[in-house]
Formats: structure tokens, sequence, C-alpha cells
């Protein structure tokens, strides 16, 4: 990895995106408690797909999401400005740029296996 550019090495999440102390294994009734967070801008086509994603995923799962602009956070913008769209859940980062349907679905629901 030394060699690997900054703009896709992993920033550690700071402020109210930092991680949370992991909880107890829930059962996949309990879904609902994760919160996916999208990033994104206006204007942004990455953005748009990534939404079109994370909202047929939250839907399918029962599981809430939440949309920032990151014109409108200067800690977001400074943070993930090389990377949007930016996928949080549950507070830490899952992905960036592209979204894949099957990765997101896998985050939400693997912990209960």
């Amino acid at each position: 990895m030394a060699g690997m550019s900054p703009l896709f090495r992993r920033k550690p999440a700071t402020g109210p995106q930092a991680p949370r102390d992991p909880q107890p294994a829930q059962s996949p009734e309990h879904s609902e408690n994760h919160l996916v967070t999208l990033i994104r801008k206006p204007g942004c086509h990455l953005c748009d797909d990534a939404q079109l994603v994370v909202e047929k995923v939250c839907a399918d799962l029962g599981v809430p999401w939440e949309g920032k602009d990151i014109t409108e956070d200067r800690q977001l913008h400074d943070e993930y400005w090389e990377q949007i769209p930016v996928v949080l859940v549950d507070g830490r980062q899952h992905t960036f740029w592209r979204v894949n349907e099957e990765r997101l679905r896998k985050a939400l629901t693997d912990q209960y296996k």
C-alpha cells in the first residue's frame, strides 16, 4: 500500500461521522437500527446513480438512509471531496464513487449470519 495514491487511501473518520463502538449482533428484523448516509453534491451523475442503489437496498431491507450535501458542510467537503459520492454505513465509510448493490446489501445483512 505504500505506493497507493492518497486518493485511494481511506482517511480515518472524524467528527460526527467517526466510527461508533461496535454494537452486539442483532436479528435481521432489527436492520432498521442501521443508518446509511449518502454524501453527495448537486449535479453529480455518479451521486444520482448511487442514490438509486441506496434507495433500493434500504427500501428492500427496511433500513433508513439520509442524504448530505457536501457543498453545505465544510467538514464533509474537506474529508470527502475527492471521493464523492461516499456511502457511510453506521457512520463508517463503506464505499465511494460507485455503489455496488450486492456489496451494500451484504454489509447491512451479513452480521446476522
